[in-house]
């Protein structure tokens, strides 16, 4: 049995990706499938579903590849919200996007087990850095999916305070995971 998991720079990868190689996407899928279903599995809740929602991730991956640009972020990160918003859209469209409590003392939105799940990334212990009035803005949109503007009414916070803070939880997060 031949091993397709290759180590290859990742520049390299993402050029011989958007020249649409096989070669290079059985490589990506290798590499990055199994967190990607985990990802995945951790926000529908269903092994099947997930699955399904895995490769139609990867169909958009595999035609949205050239428009990858990794000044904007890695690849990682591009690849994980591909599925992560795959998955919410499935939720939304089900009708199964999980309703969250405003958060206190008492409902910490890091003892959900949502974002427990989701430590693997390493993401939880970087939001959870931020300052309160960043995390409650950010967790309900990222963790959660929902818009700004559903994020404003359930916080009951000015659009504008959503947005302004949404940016600035995701400058600070960017500053976090990337301090050079």
């Amino acid at each position: 049995m031949v091993d397709n998991h290759t180590e290859i720079p990742e520049t390299l990868l993402i050029e011989r990706l958007q020249s649409h190689s096989q070669e290079a996407f059985s490589t990506l899928y290798d590499n990055y499938a199994p967190t990607l279903l985990g990802i995945i599995f951790n926000i529908v809740k269903d092994r099947e579903e997930a699955e399904n929602l895995l490769q139609d991730s990867f169909v958009k991956i595999w035609r949205g590849i050239r428009q990858y640009d990794s000044s904007k972020g890695r690849l990682f990160t591009w690849l994980l919200t591909i599925c992560r918003n795959t998955a919410l859209d499935y939720l939304r469209k089900c009708g199964k996007l999980p309703t969250i409590e405003i958060q206190n003392a008492e409902n910490d939105v890091y003892t959900n087990s949502v974002t427990e799940s989701i430590s693997d990334t390493g993401l939880k212990n970087e939001v959870g850095k931020l300052e309160p009035a960043y995390r409650e803005v950010i967790s309900p949109i990222y963790f959660f999916g929902y818009t700004q503007q559903e994020t404003s009414a359930i916080l009951k916070l000015p659009l504008g305070t959503v947005k302004t803070r949404t940016r600035t939880a995701l400058q600070l997060l960017r500053k976090q995971c990337n301090p050079n």
